[in-house]
């Protein structure tokens, strides 16, 4: 029962990511990181959910995957928003040799 919950909220994470790379400028990012990270928040609020409630690791609730969802989405824009900070906003950067 605990790997189908945790298979359940890996992909809420892997659709939300997705679905959040088509709305995000990545900036020329790797897409796989984007998933990762709405997967890592998919799952860490999957857990909280259970924890909190107290309901256990149920696949088939609907206010898991719920929460699962919006673990992924904070995931993913965590994840842009500290990666855009680190990208070169410049349209073009010019190269010199030394």
């Amino acid at each position: 029962m605990v790997i189908v919950s945790i298979f359940g909220w890996i992909v809420a994470g892997i659709i939300v990511g997705f679905i959040a790379s088509k709305f995000v400028d990545l900036h020329g990012d790797d897409i796989r990181f984007g998933l990762v990270a709405a997967v890592a928040g998919a799952v860490v609020a999957g857990i909280l959910h259970a924890v909190i409630t107290g309901a256990g690791l149920n696949p088939w609730q609907m206010w898991g995957a719920i929460f699962a969802a919006v673990g992924g989405i904070v995931g993913a824009t965590t994840w842009h928003l500290i990666r855009s900070r680190s990208i070169s906003h410049e349209k073009g950067t010019v190269r010199r040799s030394y």
